[in-house]
């Protein structure tokens, strides 16, 4: 469940990310000028960041024990935040991928989990 929640939340702030050049002029007139905000967006990712840390510390304590969708998951994370030290035309790139690595570990986190669960429910029907 919070791996879906992860995931959705992600794409969320991606879409957030790649409109809001399209929607800024538009963001003062309709009351939501703090979308536009930096620090909107570095707690937006910040929430993403430890939603997704205790999804995968739940799956990884519970059922597999890989470290690797953490590893996904900071990596999308320190790309996600740096986006903002490069160029506009390259921003799209960064959250393209800081996107995907997040969303990754999420869906790698589910797989290995549904994994677990599925082989230890074979093991106890056979026994």
């Amino acid at each position: 469940m919070l791996d879906r929640i992860g995931i959705t939340a992600t794409s969320l702030c991606a879409l957030h990310c790649i409109m809001l050049p399209i929607l800024l002029p538009a963001l003062p007139l309709l009351g939501l000028g703090f979308l536009a905000d930096h620090a909107w967006e570095h707690v937006f990712l910040l929430i993403t960041a430890l939603l997704g840390a205790f999804a995968l510390y739940s799956g990884y304590k519970r059922y597999h024990q890989k470290h690797y969708p953490f590893y996904l998951l900071a990596a999308g994370i320190v790309i996600y935040w740096v986006k903002h030290d490069f160029s506009e035309n390259i921003q799209p790139f960064f959250i393209f991928v800081g996107a995907s690595l997040i969303i990754s570990a999420h869906f790698i986190n589910l797989k290995l989990c549904n994994d677990k669960k599925r082989f230890s429910q074979n093991n106890c029907s056979v026994k």
